[in-house]
């Protein structure tokens, strides 16, 4: 089952610094669903995964400036 963790309207880095607190309440193989309207988010948000180990499983814009991500928990 999916945590999703909703970061509309917050400014960078917060959607980073509470996708980094919410997955630590998540067991491996579980999802991290992230919704941000945050641009650099785009960018820090999957270094972050990817740096830590964590598989990117979805990755899309739902809006014209706002966009989810699915982080899976190493």
């Amino acid at each position: 089952m999916a945590k999703t963790l909703e970061t509309m309207g917050q400014v960078c880095p917060f959607p980073l610094i509470e996708a980094k607190k919410a997955i630590e309440d998540i067991h491996s193989g579980e999802e991290l669903i992230i919704n941000f309207d945050c641009t650099q988010a785009t960018e820090s948000i999957p270094r972050w995964a990817a740096e830590e180990g964590h598989s990117i499983t979805n990755y899309e814009a739902i809006g014209d400036a706002a966009w989810t991500i699915t982080v899976q928990k190493k």
